[in-house]
């Protein structure tokens, strides 16, 4: 069995590693490139380095600061933020990451999504799906770009079909109603993705405690993307491992 991946994640605004709630209220978290050599130093599995205003601000991400992080780490590193063309993904593989994150850009223009993955192969392609519960409830959840700013008419599951049969490597599930608030991942969100696509499903939005990073590989999660329990030294990453490790999930040693 594939062994389950501890992800931190490190969502950058003007330079800094930041964290919000509900996308909103930004609070300051650290250096990128600090945070990055001490999750490196904790074992992460991957680390993943979103600039978030990039799409919102119109512009590429910054390719300086993506080298800067490359450089402290040894483990696989995966970058979005801004990424709006294949010429645009190249740079920031070739600054370092070893996957690239698209979102905004895929709603916007679906076939940049087989593009990328008939490029650089669609283990480089990782796409971000940022979903709420809209107030109508006409879609179950629906789809939201621009850092989480604008909604489109897109039914999250549905566009997850699409993006697997676009070529992308893996899905970045992210619950906004969920996210910051450390009150645990959206599991019927996480069961109903991971019962729609074949790839993996990488769980974001919630994590507050050990056990829902458990409750979210229980739900199908591939992987779990956390950063309010890791940044503010809520937990280690080897008590992570340990404790999952202890309910049978198989993690690396």
């Amino acid at each position: 069995m594939l062994a389950r991946r501890i992800i931190p994640c490190l969502d950058v605004a003007g330079g800094r590693v930041v964290k919000g709630v509900h996308f909103e209220s930004l609070r300051d978290a650290g250096d990128p490139a600090e945070q990055a050599a001490r999750y490196d130093a904790e074992g992460a599995d991957e680390l993943v380095l979103l600039d978030i205003t990039a799409s919102h601000e119109d512009r590429a991400t910054l390719l300086d600061l993506v080298a800067r992080v490359a450089d402290r780490i040894f483990i696989p590193f995966t970058v979005g933020g801004g990424i709006r063309t294949v010429e645009e993904a190249g740079l920031v593989l070739r600054a370092g990451a070893d996957k690239t994150v698209v979102n905004t850009a895929a709603v916007r223009d679906p076939a940049l999504v087989r593009r990328l993955a008939d490029s650089f192969g669609s283990q480089c392609v990782v796409a971000a799906v940022d979903v709420r519960r809209p107030a109508d409830c006409g879609a179950a959840w629906q789809v939201h770009i621009s850092g989480g700013r604008e909604p489109v008419a897109l039914d999250g599951l549905h566009w997850m079909e699409q993006l697997e049969s676009l070529g992308a490597g893996e899905i970045l599930l992210t619950s906004m109603d969920r996210d910051g608030t450390q009150r645990g991942f959206d599991l019927e969100l996480l069961n109903a993705a991971t019962g729609r696509v074949r790839i993996p499903v990488i769980a974001s939005g919630g994590a507050g405690t050990l056990a829902h990073l458990a409750e979210a590989l229980e739900a199908g999660a591939h992987g779990v993307l956390a950063a309010s329990i890791f940044h503010y030294h809520g937990c280690s990453l080897p008590e992570a491992r340990s404790f999952l490790r202890q309910r049978g999930f198989p993690v690396r040693p």
